[in-house]
């Protein structure tokens, strides 16, 4: 141990302490320790990037950090790690760029983060530390996609995807912002590519039901819920005029079938080149290809101006034998339902807007009520001429033909009538529809999991066994796609070739690499067995520690990820290597910590250090303009990114912690203010003047053994009372002030009882740990405080002998008095009248009746 400091020193005891947990394996958890309650505390685990971190990346690390140290002290066997989600696009462009190979890039960021980490002081049992690049992680990987692979739910297809030729490889639909690559901001088309793809539609019903028993923020379970977008409606066939095709249609409104005037098919559809005719193939081809370079975001949502090309053709409407036109426009996806409508523009909002941009007919075949119209700010007779969109409820009208009748009929009626008569023809059926799409695995880069697959000479696809795995990634000097568009794997020739070894059969390796969600979907697991190399886990240790019983991370990834790792999860469950159906029991986001940028006259940004505050108000250095100051999102382009090392440095990883805890509520966006370090930075030094002698450094005079007077025994339990309620809510920025409250009244007692003084360090030590070891060590313990018990309130040292209270005069505060705080209403109306000062307010005049509020005042009526 470094030789003890007098006054306090962040820089020295930090280290101290830091380097105590690392030799001592302070955090260590115990697999299947059946005399604890386990609890395992999951952080969404990094992307290394070269840029480290920035202060807001360890909020939710803190937040964890501190609910982990306090459960370890109520007795809980904790399990709280680290590791990191290291494949990826940005490594892989770095190396194209630099040359670097992306394993020494990901080695060497790792390194920068796990540094940092370790500054915070986190409570993480290192010796689990994962990395999804590891051989001996991906090897799992490899073996999870081969029991997918196994149950049918991985498959080869021709699928529409966004493709960017400058990175040459297939985006998620999240990489890609208003048509461009994320990463390098290069133009994306869609095109199609061979891909695997896993079906995660047949656990739609799965996934969804699984949500209503989740311990989540009900906004993280709705967008979930949204995503998968279960409907029920019908399926309808719509012949072409002149031609033998039919096109499908999925509909979740089956009802409004006679008012449908044309149809649109999305401009990827396999029909589309069948149908045009020849005077339109020019104008329909150009609009196809335009196409491609939008998002689905920006063709759906997005998309406020309705564009579309008349093909030629005709289709003929089943239910009243009409032909109505057939469009292609952007606002139909293929990946949705059939990739083909029946467009009804009196009663859907986008189809409203097509026809009245083209000058499409709108029928209405649906009659509103006028007391719906009136409060919908619509006019009835508007919506039956057509001239207005009505999307609720009402009575179906002009809906009949000889063979079925839906006149008259309420919507749920109409549906079931006409789903029923479609069945019947043979041209539809009563369905049910996810907006749910299969999940396109594949990317066409270096840096990722290789799939463990082969193709054969024969044209069969070969799974690797699992005696081979892990297939390892090659190494290559070369990352960027082949010339043609293949994937840089194409180029390791000698890795290419595959020979099984049970049967001689020769054939080559699968180039395409798994996107970087595959090591994110497991990784929780992992952690339970880092170092099995006969197993993805042992199966004893998993039933020990999941489910997971708190994960920590940001609402970004409140769908893709914990979609894709919940549906991983329940493959795994089905077919019995997971005990619970479900990864994780609660989840928290913690808000966004904003950057602060300045701006001057001009609307320049102006970089944090030429900014002077005088005031309140904020002034350029070097020319003395006032500037403006703008709470955004940390980027480097606006120029407001705080580096974490910097604050550390200067005030310590404690007051880092508490900072970032008293800013507000976790959960709530909040904006970093440097200078707000300094005050918590104060408050720790307080601390420790409550306690060391800055001249000598041992304990304070004041310390002592003798027994604490009533208020200061009530202060010490108030605060553990409100310090553990809060930590158990994880009301952290409270919990700070009971602190603070505490400090400023212990802190000037001319004596200060050792026992409570022990109290106080165990009450802040989940929060600023390094301190709280170092004050717990001087004041006599030779262990880490880590594991000692939680301080328990006694409830009856709460309690008052007296309490003030306010007595008013018909409603007018006149005298302040003291009453027992046992004392009931009739008690304190009898005091009130009995006190000198009051008797001299009402001399001369009748009480007309007295109003006690136990506890807070009492009025009397007079006349």
């Amino acid at each position: 141990m470094a030789e003890r400091t007098k006054q306090y020193d962040p820089a020295v005891i930090e280290a101290k302490w830091q380097d105590y947990w690392k030799q001592h394996k302070t955090f260590k958890a115990v697999d299947c320790d059946r005399s604890r309650e386990k609890l395992y505390v999951l952080d969404m685990f990094p992307y290394p990037s070269g840029a480290g971190l920035h202060v807001g990346h360890p909020e939710g690390y803190t937040a964890s950090d501190i609910w982990c140290r306090y459960k370890r002290m109520k007795g809980y066997n904790v399990l709280h790690t680290m590791g990191w989600d290291a494949f990826g696009l940005p490594a892989e462009q770095y190396a194209v760029k630099t040359g670097t190979h992306p394993a020494v890039t990901t080695a060497k960021n790792i390194t920068v983060f796990r540094r940092q980490l370790e500054a915070f002081g986190f409570s993480f049992d290192w010796d689990r530390e994962i990395n999804t690049t590891d051989p001996g992680y991906y090897k799992w990987t490899q073996w999870i996609f081969s029991q997918l692979y196994k149950q049918g739910l991985a498959y080869q297809s021709e699928q529409p995807v966004n493709w960017c030729p400058e990175l040459g490889t297939v985006l998620a639909n999240e990489e890609v912002i208003n048509g461009r690559s994320e990463v390098g901001n290069y133009p994306v088309i869609r095109k199609p590519v061979r891909q695997w793809v896993l079906k995660i539609t047949e656990y739609a019903e799965k996934l969804l039901e699984g949500i209503d028993g989740l311990d989540w923020p009900e906004g993280t379970k709705e967008m979930q819920r949204n995503w998968i977008g279960k409907s029920t409606g019908a399926e309808v066939d719509f012949a072409v005029a002149g031609r033998d095709e039919r096109i499908r249609v999925y509909t979740t409104r089956p009802d409004t079938l006679f008012g449908a005037t044309y149809m649109v098919l999305a401009p990827e559809h396999p029909l589309v080149a069948k149908l045009v005719s020849s005077e339109r193939k020019d104008a329909v081809m150009a609009y196809v290809e335009a196409s491609r370079s939008k998002s689905d975001l920006d063709r759906t949502e997005l998309n406020k101006n309705k564009s579309g090309e008349f093909t030629g053709a005709y289709a003929i409407n089943p239910v009243n034998g009409q032909q109505i036109p057939i469009w292609i426009s952007d606002y139909v996806l293929i990946s949705y339902g059939t990739g083909a409508i029946m467009a009804v523009p009196a009663h859907d909002t986008r189809d409203f807007e097509f026809a009245s941009k083209f000058g499409l007919p709108i029928v209405c075949i649906l009659k509103p009520s006028e007391k719906d119209c009136a409060a919908a700010g619509v006019a009835l007779d508007d919506v039956l001429a057509g001239r207005a969109c009505w999307t609720g409820d009402g009575t179906l009208f002009q809906s009949a033909n000889s063979e079925v009748a839906l006149d008259g009929l309420a919507v749920d009626d109409a549906k079931k009538r006409i789903s029923d008569w479609l069945e019947g023809k043979g041209i539809g059926k009563a369905t049910v529809n996810y907006r749910l799409r299969d999940w396109l695995f594949s990317r066409q880069r270096y840096w990722g999991e290789p799939f463990p697959l082969a193709h054969m000479a024969d044209g069969s696809v070969k799974l690797v066994d699992d005696s081979q795995l892990p297939v390892l990634l090659p190494e290559m000097d070369d990352y960027k796609p082949t010339p043609d568009g293949e994937p840089p794997l194409a180029r390791a020739k000698d890795w290419l070739n595959y020979r099984d070894p049970a049967t001689g059969q020769t054939g080559k390796r699968e180039t395409n690499t798994m996107p970087q969600w595959a090591g994110s979907c497991w990784y929780y697991l992992r952690y339970i067995d880092p170092h099995n190399d006969q197993a993805a886990w042992d199966p004893e240790k998993e039933k020990y520690w999941m489910p997971v019983d708190l994960y920590v991370g940001g609402a970004e990834h409140a769908v893709l990820h914990l979609l894709y790792s919940r549906f991983w999860h329940k493959v795994l469950y089905d077919l019995g290597y997971v005990s619970h159906p479900e990864p994780w029991k609660r989840l928290i986001h913690q808000g966004m910590i904003l950057g602060i940028s300045y701006k001057d006259g001009r609307g320049a940004l102006v970089p944090n250090d030429l900014v002077d505050n005088r005031d309140g108000k904020y002034f350029h250095k070097e020319t003395g303009e006032e500037l403006t100051m703008l709470p955004a999102k940390m980027s480097k382009s606006l120029k407001n990114v705080v580096n974490p090392d910097e604050i550390v440095k200067r005030y310590g990883a404690d007051s880092f912690r508490l900072y970032e805890m008293f800013m507000g509520p976790l959960r709530e966006v909040k904006p970093w203010n440097t200078e707000g370090v300094e005050g918590v930075y104060r408050f720790l030094f307080r601390f420790w003047k409550m306690i060391i002698d800055a001249e000598h450094g041992g304990l304070c005079a004041e310390i002592g053994d003798e027994p604490m007077d009533r208020d200061g025994e009530r202060l010490l339990h108030q605060t553990i009372k409100k310090v553990s309620e809060d930590i158990d809510n994880l009301s952290y920025n409270t919990a700070i002030s009971q602190l603070m409250i505490a400090v400023n009244e212990f802190g000037r007692a001319p004596k200060r009882n050792r026992r409570a003084m022990e109290t106080m360090v165990l009450l802040i030590s989940p929060l600023a740990p390094h301190i709280a070891e170092e004050l717990w060590q001087r004041l006599g313990h030779d262990t880490t405080l880590a594991y000692e018990p939680w301080p328990q309130c006694d409830e009856a040292k709460l309690k008052v002998d007296s309490v003030e209270i306010v007595v008013q005069i018909n409603g007018k505060p006149r005298v302040r008095m003291a009453v027992p705080a046992e004392a009931d209403q009739a008690a304190m109306c009898e005091l009130a009248l009995a006190n000198a000062e009051v008797q001299a307010q009402i001399a001369g005049k009748t009480v007309v009746k007295t109003i006690a509020v136990p506890g807070r005042l009492i009025n009397v009526v007079v006349k």
